[in-house]
């Protein structure tokens, strides 16, 4: 029978998980005290949580969420990032860190609901930041209505000059614009 305290924490455990929109599933072995208290440090700066945890609370936290996928990811030293923002933050620090050390190694990440191997990691930690995108989409689609704008302003200001100088001949010929030629 479970004791009190672990339903508690598996309970705990569930609700960040289900808190958390990006999760990775790391292999720490091998980080010294120095190296996981400076990779905590830099993931909690951006908004990061990083865990050691025990498998057993892991998988039955993933079990109760029905995130089976994630359970084969909980074997061995297991640590996990937690983060509610931007993915590729967590990403670019978790890839630094595995680039300069060879640890900690990712074993799988889910994002938004969509379970990534580690060998995709490298991929998400390429991104710009979501900021950047979207400011780069906002510039691809503001670009054409900029010059769909322009064309039109262009097409106006002829159809305006036109006018003008309709109405400038006619009164050169001596004519009111204003007024309707009389029939006789």
């Amino acid at each position: 029978m479970p004791r009190p305290e672990k339903i508690q924490r598996v309970a705990e455990m569930t609700e960040k998980l289900r808190a958390a929109r990006n999760i990775f599933v790391a292999d720490y072995s091998g980080l010294n005290v120095i190296d996981i208290t400076e990779l905590r440090k830099k993931l909690r700066e951006t908004g990061v949580i990083f865990r050691v945890e025990k498998n057993t609370l892991l998988r039955r936290a993933a079990s109760n969420l029905g995130w089976d996928e994630l359970i084969p990811g909980f074997r061995g030293p297991t640590a996990v990032a937690l983060s509610r923002e931007d993915p590729t933050v967590a990403a670019k620090i978790l890839y630094e860190f595995y680039n300069r050390l060879e640890k900690p190694k990712v074993r799988v990440f889910r994002i938004d609901e969509r379970l990534y191997e580690s060998d995709e990691l490298r991929s998400l930690a390429e991104l710009p930041p979501r900021d950047v995108l979207l400011a780069h989409l906002a510039a691809a689609i503001e670009s054409p209505l900029s010059s769909l704008v322009g064309t039109l302003e262009g097409v106006i200001r002829g159809f305006i000059l036109t006018i003008e100088a309709m109405v400038d001949k006619k009164k050169s010929e001596g004519g009111s614009a204003a007024e309707p030629k009389k029939k006789e």
